[in-house]
């Protein structure tokens, strides 16, 4: 493969800059700035011609622009001969919108994934998919990262044996039993029962599997965008009896208003990866960030040079482990 060549996009230049740093390389430089009717502009201007391209961009609020920017990165270092296009989406959006709840109405997810391989992106590598089926949308190979291990790993401090690991609804389960295995701590599983209508809403709490009175419950899932799922799960734990509350979610999507209802809620903390920039106005003292930018940069790495991605998460488990035992 040629020479690796990393891209950015703007939806996420912080997390772009650590990657770069990480590698031991620079941004390539590229101009991506609106027209004035509105019309995104995008030129490269250093030569991708037989070089392995990365192109770093989350598809994040605002997520049509940052998606229009993605196709249009990625179709111009298509037409400029570049030998291999691997598409960095730490954040891969519209990924909600995966499956037809009613009639009339579209297969988003989907439909980003055909924009994304028409355009000319070979590869695809990403973090913690709303829905693992979505890698099944591409025909082109999807390296799916998960970030379980060092939000676990950041988590570890806080948290007593005894916690336990609270899936907001019956979909995370999966994710939040992995969350508890990575913790390594004699952590319970607890579950959420809700029902989400069909339109765009409040979830209802039906009710809850598992033990939490006097306990630490940290409650685990992917997004945290509007809030709702995460803040009701955290009354009703406080509710029968949690003695700590922390949440996790691993995309900070954060609409407006959503750190205010967080501040005034019983959580001590939520946890959140920078796949999703946090504005100033979005800080809050009750969120912490943990950058993946380290385990991004040794997936590129690991494509380019052509190594296992199994062996990569492997490795990122083991390391665990060996750090975990007793001296």
């Amino acid at each position: 493969m040629g020479r690796l060549v990393l891209y950015a996009g703007r939806s996420n230049p912080d997390l772009a800059e650590e990657i770069a740093s990480r590698l031991e390389m620079r941004l390539s430089k590229a101009t991506i700035e609106p027209f004035p009717d509105g019309e995104t502009r995008v030129r490269l201007e250093e030569s991708v011609r037989g070089t392995d391209v990365f192109i770093i961009q989350s598809t994040c609020p605002p997520a049509n622009r940052n998606v229009m920017e993605l196709l249009l990165m990625i179709d111009a270092a298509r037409r400029a001969s570049a030998q291999r296009i691997t598409a960095v989406i730490p954040y891969y959006g519209y990924a909600r919108q995966e499956k037809k709840l009613t009639g009339r109405v579209p297969i988003s997810a989907k439909l980003v994934a055909n924009l994304i391989e028409a355009a000319g992106a070979d590869r695809i590598l990403t973090i913690d998919l709303h829905a693992p089926a979505i890698e099944g949308f591409f025909d082109i190979p999807v390296d799916h990262l998960r970030s379980a291990p060092l939000m676990a790993d950041y988590l570890r401090d806080f948290l007593p044996p005894n916690s336990v690991v609270v899936s907001p609804d019956v979909g995370g389960v999966k994710r939040a039993n992995r969350f508890r295995h990575f913790l390594g701590k004699e952590a319970s599983l607890a579950v959420i029962f809700k029902e989400r209508p069909e339109e765009p809403g409040s979830p209802e709490i039906l009710g809850m599997v598992g033990d939490v009175e006097g306990k630490t419950a940290v409650i685990v899932d992917d997004i945290i965008a509007t809030g709702e799922t995460i803040l009701r799960a955290a009354e009703l734990l406080a509710e029968r009896g949690a003695q700590a509350i922390y949440a996790c979610a691993i995309h900070p999507v954060l609409v407006p208003g959503v750190v205010e209802k967080l501040n005034n809620s019983p959580i001590e903390k939520l946890v959140v990866t920078n796949t999703i920039p946090i504005p100033p106005e979005k800080q809050s003292d009750k969120i912490e960030v943990v950058s993946m930018a380290s385990l991004l940069a040794t997936a590129i790495l690991y494509i380019h040079k052509g190594l296992s991605m199994t062996t990569l998460f492997k490795e990122v488990e083991e390391k665990w482990r060996a750090e975990r035992q007793p001296a």
